[in-house]
Formats: C-alpha cells, sequence, structure tokens
C-alpha cells in the first residue's frame, strides 16, 4: 500500500520518488538473490552514491545533500521495505563518515570526505568488540603512538561490511583512563597489518557481509587520528543516537514490506467462499499490525524533528529505535502467521522480513540498552 508520507518540500517528494524507481527497479529484483547466495552488492552501492543517496543528511558546504533527517530517514525506509541489507549499509556508511565531517580537521575533510561522500569509498564503523558489545568503555583493542604516527594491535567484531569496506572507522584504546581512553581513527582498508576474517554466517541480512577486523602490528598514520586523543568514546557516542535512527528506519520499512505482503495475500486467498482479509480474525490481525508500523514510523519521525530542530534526542532516539524494531519483529511474526503453513515456506518473503527483523533488535544498541537509556534518562533530575 502506499505509505502517506510527510515531507517538507516539492524537492522531498520528488526524491522519495526516485528512490521508489530505482527500488523498485533496481533493488527488489536482485534482493532474493543476492540473499539465498549471500552476495554483497558492491555494484548497488556504487549506484546509489552516483544519484547522490549516500550523502543525504551532510551539509552541501562538504558535498552532501543537505536533506533534513526527516527526510533521510523516510528514504532509508522506503530502502529497507525492498532490500534491508542495502539499507542498513546506507546507514552504517553514514555513520562511519559522522566523525570526519563533525570531527575531522580541514585538511582531513578536503582529503576524505569527496571520495567518502560521493560512494566512490564505502564505509564501515567500527567500535564494537566481542566482550563489549554495548559497553564501549571496555575496548581492549589498542593504538600506540610510533614514530610514523600509531600501531594498532588487537580485534574489532561484528563490523558490517567487514573486508567490503574501503574504509574503517576505528576506535581504539590509546591510554587506560576509563573516560579518555578511546581514540577515534579513519583506517584505510589497505593498512599493512589489517586482517578482515571469515565472515560471519548469520541467520539474516546474509548479503551485508559481517566480519572481524584483526590488527596486527598495523601501521595507522598520525593524520588519520580523527579528534583529539582520548575523544573517541564522545565521538562514538555523539553518532550512535543518529545511528538508532537508522534503524529505527529500516526496521519500520521492513515491517510495512510484510504488512504489505501479507494484506495482498489475504485479499487474494479464499477459504469458506470469501477473501481471508474478510475474516475478523485476520482482518483484526492486519489491523493491528498496521498500527503498530503507523505508530512506529511516528517515533522515528518525532526523534528526527528535534535533531533536524537541534535539540536534544537521545531518549527519542532510544524510544523509535525500541518501538520499531519491537513492531518489526512482531508484524514480520504476524505476516508469517496471516499466511499460514505457506508464511513458512522459501516461496514466500515475510520468512525473510522475519530473520531480518531478529538483528534490528540486537545491533546499534540491544533494546534492552535501549531500555537502560530511557529509565536513566527519566530518573535524572535535569529531566
Amino acid at each position: 500500500m502506499k505509505v502517506e508520507r510527510e515531507l517538507p518540500s516539492r524537492e522531498a517528494y520528488d526524491l522519495l520518488e526516485l528512490v521508489t524507481d530505482i527500488a523498485d527497479k533496481e533493488l527488489e529484483p536482485r534482493v532474493t538473490e543476492f540473499e539465498d547466495k549471500g552476495r554483497f552488492p558492491r555494484e548497488v552501492f556504487g549506484l546509489l552514491g552516483e544519484v547522490g543517496l549516500l550523502t543525504l543528511p551532510f551539509g552541501e558546504d562538504i558535498g552532501g545533500g543537505g536533506q533534513p533527517y526527516t527526510v533521510y530517514l523516510q528514504v532509508l525506509e522506503e530502502i529497507a521495505a525492498r532490500w534491508a541489507a542495502v539499507a542498513v549499509g546506507m546507514s552504517v556508511h553514514t555513520l562511519s563518515c559522522h566523525p570526519v565531517t563533525t570531527f575531522g580537521t580541514e585538511a582531513q575533510r578536503a582529503e576524505l570526505l569527496p571520495r567518502m561522500l560521493s560512494g566512490e569509498a564505502l564505509g564501515a564503523y567500527s567500535l564494537s568488540e566481542a566482550h563489549a558489545g554495548s559497553d564501549p568503555g571496555a575496548l581492549r583493542a589498542s593504538a600506540a603512538r610510533a614514530p610514523h604516527g600509531w600501531t594498532a594491535r588487537g580485534t574489532k567484531a561484528w563490523v558490517t561490511h567487514g573486508g567490503q569496506a574501503d574504509f574503517y572507522t576505528v576506535f581504539l584504546r590509546t591510554s587506560p583512563d576509563a573516560d579518555r581512553g578511546i581514540s577515534c581513527f579513519h583506517v584505510d582498508a589497505d593498512t599493512a597489518g589489517l586482517v578482515a576474517g571469515t565472515p560471519e554466517r548469520k541467520m539474516g541480512l546474509r548479503s551485508s557481509t559481517t566480519a572481524e577486523l584483526c590488527f596486527e602490528d598495523a601501521v595507522i598514520p598520525g593524520d588519520r587520528l580523527v579528534g583529539a586523543p582520548g575523544q573517541g568514546l564522545q565521538i562514538a557516542l555523539s553518532a550512535l543516537d543518529a545511528g538508532r535512527l537508522g534503524i529505527a528506519a529500516v526496521a519500520v520499512g521492513i515491517a510495512q514490506a510484510a504488512l504489505d505482503y501479507a494484506v495482498e495475500y489475504a485479499r487474494e486467498r479464499q477459504t469458506f467462499g470469501r477473501p481471508v482479509i474478510a475474516h475478523q480474525g485476520v482482518g483484526f490481525l492486519l489491523a493491528d499490525m498496521a498500527a503498530r508500523t503507523e505508530a512506529a514510523r511516528a517515533t522515528y519521525l518525532v526523534a528526527a524533528r528535534r535533531k533536524d530542530n537541534g535539540q536534544p534526542y537521545t531518549r527519542q532516539a532510544s524510544v523509535a529505535k525500541l518501538i520499531a524494531t519491537d513492531t518489526a519483529m512482531a508484524v514480520t511474526t504476524d505476516a508469517v502467521q496471516v499466511l499460514g503453513g505457506a508464511g513458512y515456506t522459501l516461496d514466500h518473503p515475510v520468512e525473510r522480513f522475519m530473520r531480518e527483523a531478529k538483528i534490528t533488535q540486537i545491533f546499534e544498541g540491544t533494546n534492552q540498552i535501549q531500555r537502560l537509556v530511557i529509565s536513566r534518562q527519566l530518573a535524572s533530575p535535569a529531566r
């Protein structure tokens, strides 16, 4: 069904029409093959870069699209409804560009951003480690000063685009200080001593490569430190709220795709002489799915408006991520139920939607972490 979009300008509506056209013609026809084979769609990211979709939320003064976050997130949702792995990749690329765009020096921005924002160079965001998924202060992978700049050692985990990216935004420990011990680095993929591990075998998002990154005395030039030494945790956390909104939008796209497919199936499938959707048990289930999807969309738009207006939005980002991803899990599960036995087969995409929805409750901070963020904000006297 056609989603009633909330957009600020005619330009934004034209952009969404372009995105819908690309998603219908270039993404949807390929998704099944790429997901089945676990093939990384590098050429798709090249196409998105060519038409400017990888630059949308960044300022025009640095070569970006200059679009409000409310528009960017609805673009992500539209793409996720056709191919969730590509939408996740767009969100991760945006996340990986944030440190240089926001904290980089003029020299770094001049050198690095043209390739990053054009899509010529695809990025990855490397914060997590196997023992420190939700606790970035516990990072162990380190970088030590050396005559050439820095020498990095250790292993990063769960890196989206690991082994496929052209550059990595990496957070490494540069001192034992608990609060100021993490620094941010822009690391080229061909850096000596940087090795990507074997891709993870995942339940869903199989066309999105996820792998470990191993730093074996990797040589990082001194001019690739982003921000000041010890500023890494601040940089990482400043990007996470926006990244959570990206995942919220992706989750809503998955939910919308599952809802649309289930509605179409229920209109066509006949039982007891009438369409399945005419039976109250199914019709009410679909109504609940639609209500939850629209409500989830509203949560990410509320948070995005606050971001666009320069207001604090940490709590709203966590609410959006929590509600949208839990909604995606519930709606995709119900979509399988609407299709009955057919929904459990590979002949219909709803089983893929359900597998894809699950990871949205886990990455960019588990939903348990989102509840922790929300509860701490509620408990704060400054609330």
